[in-house]
């Protein structure tokens, strides 16, 4: 593999034209079908085969004119009157139906406001009055009565039954006005639309009014920002300049990384024209492919500038640098790639989308650092270390060697490896200790930052309703086996049993608020009941009633001769929060099983991936123990302690494997490149660490920048992604690679590189340190008078 990249970087070197106008050709042609053929993203987290998916198979197929949880574009704006006041008061009740007036008038509105399901928009304030009219009862069209709902009076608890649906609290100060964008799906929600709503509440809101708004159609549509971006770039080019100590260097790899993304993204979003694209993938690809796009370059470009100190062909240095260093980026990329494409083993279509987006952008970085990267040299020549702020010249032990921090701290390592070893195991496992409180969750309107119009809606509706208002359960009655006459007797069986449940605010039967004018006709052969639970949606109790209305499932349906199945937006994140984590055990599988055969076949030993792998362990324990700390119990007071998002273990396991294996691989290869030439394991540890640890740290700081930028983005995943992945970082390179892989090493002697013999013969032979390109002239010593020398070796 060496000579094969050797003969890549030294002809793209050679015929730069060719090879930067292939890749703006490329870019072209790709942006350019994007454009063209690209779909709007979807948050759409249904996985086939789960209960609740089932459950919503079963209502499209008794409902026809259903829609997909996931697509209700649903809006709840909440009006809230001063303390002590009510909403029928002057000059709130002009003010919401001024407020209901101008919604209707915005675009994307049914000429009449209604909700999702064609019901009427109820006006809270005449709720209210009806409410009044009737004496109090709470029933009718001010709290939607029906087959189980309960009549209380106003002033009793809001989550005690029927008055959890209502349109209006109990004390009258809180309304909600339900209704639904007339669009296909969610993503069909323009800012205009959006913008017309917030515009009239912001009206309504002058006249005292506290008004919010949630619900699905009030998603955040937009995407990214770029700040996070742009921050991420601006601190990594200070780690550049700071390594290579001249602007220009500093500036190719983050122009080759921004290439790599762009195209990247350009990629992902064509695939929309063919997947279901997830409006967080495009992010969490530009976040990886960020990355790992400038610390590929990085590395190739510091093994061309140590390797001009031993040649003046320029040709001769970008082949060697990338017949080197490139076969160790490739063999680092491949272990992203297999982390993030084996998220599809896992049967999760989302997940996959999101791990063969993201495996792109990496892919992309690496071709980008073998071919665009050598290029670009070719094009600036001597100007490509241009702008120089200083000069490097380390220091020289007696036998000429440069002697650097990273000599200094293996050394240190060298001395107590055994206490370094149990440092690392007893300080790490520490940190993981709060994984036992793991608690999984899809981000919900509860969840938001508390300066959003989501989160100040979600919390007037709990105050008012009980927090039960917002995770709704679906219960869909098939009553297609019974004779007609039985149908409603078993229907009130199966409310009166869902009501029995513990933990349970109200329930009531859907059909008895359908319009008879927009009702179907014909005998009735099932119907849909609405379970509003005492818990929140993102609360552990609510997640143990769906289970035990499910465990209760086999007993209704026997008893009453109906079929059940319970869906809506709580049900089906719930189901997929619990198949992701099952799913876990088979990924961590396959994706070390894997990994495990690449690194044999790079290191050529069965220790050093067992060392590798545990300290992949460690870091992933150790990382997901921090984010359970910080994010979900408060820790540190940064964040409002909230669940962890479902699908965050699963993809940081995945791409801190990957990652790890980077570090992995860049810096044992150059260990195993010095003992392979003669050296003692012990003497190539510290001859490792002189040639690969400064940009190592320089690599692992400047993801670190990347991913942390990341957590100023207001989406809870990207934030929590970010979070888990700046500390994944810092805790792989510099306490695990960087002290529990040395500390091994030195304990492992030559027992490290200890390989079968019949297992060598079977592993290919891939030459990742280059030694098939060793030529047999000698490095040049550094002259103490050469001052006008710019090619010195970073590390």
């Amino acid at each position: 593999m060496a000579t094969l990249l050797y003969r890549l970087g030294k002809h793209a070197y050679r015929r730069w034209p060719l090879f930067i106008a292939g890749w703006l050709v490329l870019m072209i042609a790709v942006g350019g079908f994007a454009a063209a053929f690209s779909k709007p993203t979807t948050d759409s987290f249904s996985i086939p085969g789960i209960p609740s998916e089932e459950a919503a198979d079963l209502q499209a197929e008794l409902f026809p004119g259903s829609k997909d949880a996931f697509d209700q574009a649903t809006v709840n704006v909440v009006v809230a009157a001063p303390e002590g006041e009510r909403i029928d008061q002057a000059p709130y009740a002009d003010a919401i139906t001024q407020l209901i007036s101008d919604i209707a008038a915005g675009p994307d509105i049914p000429e009449e406001l209604t909700t999702t399901d064609g019901q009427a928009a109820v006006n809270p304030v005449n709720a209210l009055e009806a409410r009044d009219t009737n004496g109090g009862s709470g029933n009718g069209d001010a709290n939607g009565g029906g087959r189980g709902a309960n009549a209380p009076p106003a002033d009793t608890d809001p989550a005690v039954g029927a008055a959890a649906f209502a349109p209006v609290s109990p004390s009258g100060r809180v309304g909600v006005i339900t209704f639904g964008f007339d669009v296909d799906t969610i993503t069909d929600v323009t800012p205009e639309t959006q913008d017309a709503v917030l515009a009239a509440m912001d009206t309504a809101a002058e006249s005292g009014l506290t008004v919010a708004a949630n619900g699905q159609g009030m998603g955040d549509f937009s995407g990214p920002g770029g700040t996070a971006e742009l921050i991420g770039i601006g601190l990594a080019l200070l780690v550049l300049v700071l390594t290579f100590g001249s602007l220009v260097a500093a500036g190719l790899p983050i122009v080759a990384a921004i290439w790599g993304v762009g195209l990247g993204l350009a990629g992902v979003t064509g695939m929309s024209a063919f997947f279901d694209l997830s409006s967080s993938a495009p992010l969490l690809a530009t976040m990886i492919g960020l990355a790992v796009g400038i610390d590929y370059s990085l590395f190739i470009l510091a093994r061309y500038r140590g390797e001009l100190d031993h040649t003046d062909d320029r040709a001769e240095a970008v082949g060697r640098a990338v017949g080197t260093a490139g076969s160790a980026v490739v063999f680092a990329g491949l272990t992203v790639l297999i982390a993030l494409s084996a998220l599809s083993v896992v049967r999760i279509p989302f997940l996959t989308i999101m791990g063969l987006a993201a495996a792109v952008t990496v892919l992309l970085a690496v071709l980008v650092a073998l071919t665009l990267l050598p290029a670009i040299l070719g094009l600036m020549k001597s100007k490509a270390f241009g702008g120089q702020l200083r000069k490097y010249r380390p220091k020289r032990e007696a036998d000429n060697k440069i002697l650097n921090n990273g000599v200094r701290w293996a050394r240190l390592i060298g001395r107590r490896p055994l206490a370094a070893v149990l440092l690392v195991v007893i300080g790490l496992g520490s940190l993981a200790i709060p994984l036992k409180d793991l608690y999984l969750a899809f981000p919900t309107d509860s969840t938001a930052s508390p300066d959003t119009t989501q989160r100040q809606a979600s919390d007037l509706l709990a105050d008012a309703f009980g927090p039960g208002r917002e995770a709704p359960f679906q219960i869909v009655v098939d009553g297609r086996d019974l004779a007609q006459g039985q149908r409603d007797g078993a229907f009130a069986d199966v409310v009166a049993w869902a009501e029995g449940q513990d933990g349970v605010s109200a329930v009531i039967d859907t059909a008895a608020l359908q319009d008879p004018a927009t009702a179907p006709q014909g005998p009735v052969e099932g119907t849909q009941l609405l379970l509003l639970p005492e818990s929140g949606p993102d609360d552990p109790a609510t997640k143990d009633l769906l289970q035990q209305l499910r465990d209760g499932e086999d007993g209704i349906e026997s008893a009453t001769g109906t079929d059940i199945g319970i869906t809506g937006l709580t049900a089906i994140t719930t189901d997929v929060s619990d198949r992701l984590t099952g799913a876990l055990p088979l990924y961590l599988a396959v994706v070390v099983g894997l990994a495990f055969l690449l690194l044999m076949i790079v290191f050529r030993s069965i220790l050093v991936p067992l060392t590798a792998t545990f300290g992949f362990l460690l870091t992933v324990l150790a990382t997901l123990g921090a984010t359970v700390a910080v994010f979900q119990q408060g820790a540190l007071g940064i964040f409002e302690g909230q669940p962890i998002v479902s699908f965050v273990p699963i993809f940081v396991i995945g791409v801190v494997f990957g990652l790890a294996m980077d570090y992995q691989v860049f810096l044992v290869t150059r260990i195993r490149e010095a003992h392979v030439h003669g050296e003692s394991t012990a003497d190539a540890v510290v001859d490792g660490f002189r040639n690969s640890a400064r940009v190592v740290a320089a690599a692992a700081v400047i993801m670190t920048f990347v991913f942390a930028a990341f957590i100023l983005e207001p989406d809870p995943v990207i934030k929590s992604f970010g979070f888990a992945l700046a500390v994944a970082v810092l805790v792989d390179a510099f306490i695990v690679r960087m002290v529990l892989i040395p500390g091994l090493m030195y304990l492992m002697g030559e027992k490290a590189w200890y390989l079968p013999a019949w297992l060598d013969r079977i592993l290919p032979d891939v030459d990742v340190e280059g030694e098939k390109l060793e030529r047999p002239h000698l490095a040049r010593p550094a002259a103490a008078d050469d001052e006008d020398r710019e090619e010195v070796p970073v590390g």
